[in-house]
């Protein structure tokens, strides 16, 4: 179905609610995103949102986080229609720490947890716990150490950063110590069994105007600034419709048994927690090898909101929407730091000095296209 309101709409970044700089990279690349999102949808773009100044025009949002329901509906969110992103009813659910259980039925749980969530996700994450307290987080730590080296994910990081291996109840204590406690309280804790050899995979899907697109793809890291592994960009796999039309595709096996745990796990978190809007769903899979050597696959976590292989999302759509016998295509969102000169194809999102990250370029490719033969 074609969005009936073309021509009569607006796309606005909604204003920063993450506190990154105006002009830093993360700002600058949404901006670039909304800008194509306008032109795909046939709407005017806003740079600025100013409430109450749009009367009779459709408003599509584009925030830079996954919004709670509550603060959605004031805006006039109601549906996955009526923005980029996600929307949620309680904070923790946009977080990783939906993905694993609580330690045990002592554990803190946070008003509105799933418990069947965590039940019906089970077979599809890796082994580990969320935890909301010191007490709980350390308590399911001392469980995990006892297999071998953990890794600790703050709630609220992004692209790997803040993440820690760790081997031993002091290094956990450590990290513990220098945790914010409101923070844990409301967003949690992830501790879960670290791998090894990991290549993490992405799989996702984004509805706009009565069209989808789903993908699956393979995260690249590189170094920041501070010789730090980082998330450095995606290479997808992107074609029309839902994740089956994914499942049909010549993949290996690794590959598509990460599309179906992402799907198992997108429709627990769609049954689990009421509220859920997603307009953009992307899924983190990682494939690795435990502490025993034993090879593993599981969901890392969820991303309702834009993100990193978002550029090359909404390069994918614009091909498509270019070219109707286009069946599939190949796209790709890159971020480099240092000095860095990228192929004469691409889109550049981003290119410069950013205040908190130093020198950084991000951009898109298309890089191959599939067609239906006459």
């Amino acid at each position: 179905m074609s969005d009936s309101r073309q021509g009569r709409g607006i796309v606005v970044q909604y204003p920063n609610m993450r506190g990154d700089h105006p002009e830093g990279h993360e700002t600058t690349t949404r901006a670039t995103i909304a800008r194509k999102l306008a032109a795909l949808k046939q709407y005017d773009f806003v740079e600025h949102y100013e409430p109450g100044s749009h009367a009779g025009k459709h408003v599509y949002f584009v925030p830079d986080d996954t919004l709670e329901e509550a603060h959605a509906h004031k805006l006039g969110i109601h549906s996955e229609d009526d923005l980029f992103g996600g929307v949620v009813r309680y904070p923790f659910v946009a977080t990783k720490t939906i993905t694993h259980p609580v330690y045990d039925d002592r554990a803190i749980a946070p008003a509105g947890w799933s418990h069947d969530f965590t039940r019906r996700a089970h077979d599809v994450v890796l082994e580990g716990y969320s935890a909301f307290s010191v007490e709980d987080a350390r308590r399911a730590g001392t469980s995990l150490l006892e297999r071998g080296s953990a890794r600790v994910k703050p709630a609220l990081g992004r692209g790997g950063v803040g993440q820690a291996r760790i081997s031993n109840g002091a290094d956990l204590d450590k990290i513990l110590a220098a945790m914010d406690a409101d923070e844990l309280a409301r967003y949690g804790v992830v501790i879960e069994r670290d791998l090894s050899d990991v290549t993490t995979y992405s799989v996702g899907q984004v509805h706009m105007s009565g069209k989808h697109i789903s993908y699956f793809g393979t995260q690249r890291l590189t170094k920041n600034a501070h010789g730090v592994d980082v998330y450095g960009g995606s290479g997808l796999l992107v074609v029309r419709g839902d994740f089956d039309a994914l499942l049909q595709l010549p993949l290996a096996t690794d590959e598509k048994r990460a599309i179906s745990q992402a799907c198992v796990y997108d429709r627990a978190a769609s049954n689990a927690y009421d509220g859920l809007i997603a307009s953009r769903r992307n899924y983190d899979v990682a494939r690795g090898r435990d502490g025993d050597g034993v090879a593993r696959t599981g969901v890392l976590e969820q991303s309702w909101r834009i993100g990193g292989a978002s550029p090359a999302e909404v390069a994918a759509f614009a091909a498509f929407a270019a070219d109707p016998a286009l069946t599939a295509v190949r796209a790709s969102s890159t971020e480099v730091y240092g000095t860095h000169e990228p192929p004469s194809h691409a889109v550049i999102h981003f290119s410069g000095i950013d205040q908190r990250v130093g020198r950084i370029t991000k951009y898109s490719t298309i890089d191959a296209h599939e067609k239906n033969q006459p």
